[in-house]
């Protein structure tokens, strides 16, 4: 049994070793976001992360003595004029997001944007028309449909109804619909479909922002959604709970999926009210803390792994299927705009 393990422990390790990626590639930005949740795993996918590129020529001196393996710069041109760069990471400021990514995708670059890739739906239609004539292809950082438990749940619903909340503290920063929004917004979207029908509800305080919204999509999927602002940071909380036919599953921030099954009927009866059953509650998966692997990393829960894995993969080759492009935010946006001219 034991050659047996340790068999199993060189293959895995093989497994991780041999994948050498053969690429460069160039970081734009290096906010506290970048930082603490994206450098981290390409410094875990061993990327060659040949230029960090920031505004500021200073910053970038620092760079140079931070990153030794790589180069600090604030010359974006000369990045996109390597031709040994087949990947560009962009986590700047929002509002710089659609330039970028622009002249990135007209240098026929790989490139993979941290949400927003732009601020309106005129931004982004011009972005997929540059992306049709380039060489690259953009990938757009919505981990949370990257996220192992949000993967699960893509069963192609129908005759499903479902429960989202996702509330935060105040958010001073910046437009809190395409800052924060956009994230349960897509994941809504990609695993109930387009909408069809649509009602929205707006309560707005001095500080912060609620949005309910009714939503009916295709394939007879209803949901109801609150987004709101104004709450508290230290108990921010995301909560889904999702009825199908036959399951009531409930995910709690990506760190929890569970399911109970339904028991059914017999001639119009419930079950349940026939015979006596103990109540099954099954945990699919749950992120915790005692053994300190991967998978038990927010980072991977989270799914920022899964979303630069995925990207890295159609830049060397070894992939090419692009699962958050820019063509799928359209209906994000076209959605964030309705709520945006909802007035209270």
């Amino acid at each position: 049994m034991n050659k047996l393990i340790d068999r199993f422990k060189t293959l895995r390790k093989r497994k991780y070793l041999s994948t050498v990626n053969q690429g460069s590639y160039a970081f734009i930005g290096l906010g506290m976001h970048s930082i603490n949740n994206l450098l981290p795993v390409v410094n875990y996918g061993r990327l060659h992360l040949k230029y960090i590129v920031t505004r500021s020529e200073k910053n970038a001196q620092l760079i140079d003595q931070a990153y030794p393996h790589s180069i600090g710069t604030n010359d974006y041109q000369k990045v996109l004029d390597d031709p040994e760069v087949k990947g560009v990471f962009i986590s700047s400021n929002p509002l710089a997001h659609y330039e970028l990514v622009k002249k990135a995708l007209k240098a026929d670059k790989m490139v993979f944007v941290e949400k927003p890739p732009c601020m309106t739906l005129e931004e982004l239609n011009d972005l997929i028309a540059v992306e049709k004539k380039s060489k690259g292809t953009c990938m757009v950082g919505l981990q949370k449909q990257h996220a192992p438990f949000n993967q699960h749940l893509k069963l192609g619903h129908k005759e499903t109804s479902y429960n989202y909340r996702f509330v935060t503290g105040y958010y001073p920063e910046g437009d809190p619909v395409i800052d924060l929004f956009i994230h349960p917004l897509s994941l809504v979207l990609s695993l109930f479909g387009p909408v069809t029908r649509l009602n929205i509800e707006k309560v707005k305080t001095k500080n912060a922002e609620t949005v309910f919204l009714q939503l009916i999509h295709e394939n007879e999927n209803v949901g109801s959604v609150e987004l709101s602002t104004n709450y508290s940071w230290q108990d921010a909380s995301e909560k889904m709970i999702i009825n199908t036919p036959k399951r009531v599953y409930e995910v709690t921030d990506s760190e929890d999926l569970k399911f109970v099954p339904k028991q059914g009927s017999i001639l119009n009866i419930p079950k349940e009210k026939i015979w006596k059953s103990e109540r099954k509650n099954i945990t699919l998966q749950r992120r915790h803390n005692f053994v300190p692997v991967l998978e038990n990393n927010q980072l991977f829960s989270s799914g920022y792994v899964s979303e630069i894995n995925s990207f890295v993969d159609i830049c060397e080759g070894r992939n090419d299927t692009n699962n958050t492009p820019l063509s799928s935010c359209v209906e994000v946006y076209k959605l964030m705009n309705k709520i945006k001219n909802t007035h209270v």
